[in-house]
């Protein structure tokens, strides 16, 4: 049974449990250094140990990846198109754009935007495979113009090589874990070296990322899924769906309503329960709303949201737009009783690999821009340095940079 507590009690809630990722590293350091120094001898010994992989090589033949699309089903290669359809058009929207213009007679600034040279996109296919994440990690890439896109997934999974072909992905390898990401970090003689590996994994991937950040660029560390729901009333039949389609990911899963009304805490709890007797994924979901889940009763939508804020979930869902402008921190933002957390799991558009264990205080989820550097540009004619040449060469004095106030001098024949 999910608790009914009141938000007094809340602080063991919002106190989220902390990620074994000390336990982990520890796990995974020799594993992200035989990959460094033994390339892919080290990961096709890993993958056969971890993963029973059989083949000679971890990359899969397009060969392959084309037969995985011609079993597709036509519903699932619909799925597909309409979900990557949305994804595309919200990545192209958050494209940014490059720019120039003249801020004082004679200097010229402005930037330019570049997409990476290789990314790597690692796709779960554990317990779910997620032939879902493929596409939100893809499609931002294939939106910024990044050249080499590369997806790596641990099992032969059809939907996900699949979709990868479906996306005109050519870059699939069969690998997983932290030795996947090693291999993406340092490069071996089959796996280009990335400059950025995004997507979410395992408390093991989620260690090698976190190690092997400053050496390869990455998303963001990523720990168990959350939800937050703000209502006030509504149907408990919807509340205790959503707070169901959360739990049944991972035990360690946390989904929580804040709730003004007693009535409807009561009848969500209620409606969990009945939801629970025929879910397939009871045996996951059950552990997780015992453990990691709650009702809260707040004295007012203020509260909740003052409480969402000081959580910074990974999803939130708020009944109307009005709470909007008072939203601080959260990964995604869910507005109205039509938009469940799954329409953005899957379909509506913006990405669903999102920061989680408060790391939406830091940053937003996924994004076009996770796969660009914009760089800056400045031109100046002479007048224009000679104008600013006291202000730089003070600094940098100051600063006992000598050779830099030189540098502007030599100019005017100092």
């Amino acid at each position: 049974m999910i608790r009914i507590i009141e938000s007094k009690n809340i602080g063991r809630l919002l106190a989220r449990k902390a990620a074994r990722l000390t336990e982990a590293e520890g796990v995974v350091r020799p594993i992200l250094e035989a990959v460094r120094k033994r390339g892919d001898l080290a990961l096709l010994e890993y993958a056969r140990q971890f993963d029973g992989f059989a083949r000679h090589s971890v990359r899969v033949p397009e060969a392959a990846l084309s037969a995985a699309a011609e079993r597709l089903t036509p519903e699932f290669r619909g799925a597909v198109e309409t979900a990557a359809a949305n994804i595309r058009t919200y990545a192209k929207r958050q494209m940014p754009h490059e720019w120039h213009f003249e801020a004082r007679a004679g200097l010229r600034v402005g930037q330019i935007v570049r997409p990476l040279d290789t990314v790597a996109a690692y796709v779960p296919a554990g317990r779910y495979p997620l032939p879902s994440t493929v596409m939100m990690t893809v499609i931002p890439a294939q939106v910024a113009g990044v050249p080499n896109v590369c997806v790596a997934s641990p099992k032969p999974v059809t939907e996900v090589w699949g979709a990868a072909a479906m996306l005109g992905v050519s870059h699939v390898f069969e690998m997983g874990g932290a030795q996947a990401i090693a291999a993406f970090a340092f490069g071996t003689r089959t796996v280009p070296r990335a400059d950025r590996i995004v997507g979410p994994g395992n408390i093991y991937v989620a260690a090698a990322k976190k190690l092997l950040a400053g050496q390869v660029g990455i998303d963001f560390v990523a720990g168990p899924t959350e939800i937050l729901i703000v209502a006030a009333e509504g149907d408990p039949r919807h509340f205790a769906a959503d707070l169901l389609a959360q739990a049944e990911h991972d035990v360690d899963a946390s989904a929580v309503l804040l709730t003004t009304s007693k009535r409807l805490a009561a009848a969500v709890a209620k409606e969990v329960e009945k939801q629970l007797a025929t879910l397939p994924t009871a045996a996951v979901a059950r552990k997780a709303i015992a453990r990691n889940s709650a009702i809260v009763l707040v004295r007012s939508l203020d509260e909740a949201v003052e409480i969402s804020n000081r959580f910074a979930p990974e999803h939130l869902s708020i009944p109307d737009a009005t709470l909007l402008p008072k939203i601080r921190h959260a990964g995604s933002v869910f507005v109205g009783p039509f938009s469940p957390e799954a329409a953005g799991d899957y379909a509506s558009g913006p990405n669903h690999v999102l920061p989680t264990g408060g790391a939406a205080r830091q940053r937003g989820g996924l994004s076009v821009a996770d796969y660009l550097k914009v760089i800056s540009v400045q031109q100046l004619s002479a007048s224009a340095l000679q104008r600013l040449a006291p202000a730089v060469t003070t600094l940098a004095r100051a600063e006992g940079l000598e050779a830099h106030a030189r540098s502007v001098e030599v100019r005017f024949g100092h």
